[in-house]
């Protein structure tokens, strides 16, 4: 193997190992804590400290909520955005990009209850 040929070897053997790290420091959150993704949801994250990567869980019963991943204006008005995603398992994992993520229940009433999140991932 000539001499470009071990840099790029060394350069992506780097490269998988920040990745390996960065995964390592990834958090998970169970949106609500113990009573999981319900009603009055929308102080939970008030305290924590997020990041790119970490992942977020709600868990809840899929016959009475769901969680849509919204923009502000989705979750300032509640209402579902034309392409959002919705998500309907019941135990959804979602994983926080970098900025504000928001998330609502769209079922009628639901968000309008505070059940709706707005998380930053720093």
């Amino acid at each position: 193997m000539g001499a470009v040929g071990r840099g790029s070897a060394i350069m992506v053997a780097l490269v998988l190992c920040l990745m390996v790290v960065e995964m390592a420091d990834a958090a998970t959150y169970t949106v609500g804590d113990a009573a999981g993704w319900t009603f009055n949801t929308v102080g939970w994250p008030r305290g924590k400290r997020f990041r790119a990567g970490d992942t977020l869980v709600f868990s809840y019963n899929p016959r009475a909520h769901n969680v849509v991943a919204v923009n502000r204006g989705g979750y300032d008005s509640c209402r579902t955005p034309a392409g959002a995603k919705v998500y309907r398992s019941g135990k959804d994992q979602i994983r926080l990009v970098r900025g504000q993520n928001y998330f609502i229940c769209n079922f009628p009433g639901h968000c309008e209850s505070g059940m709706k999140i707005a998380v930053n991932a720093v």
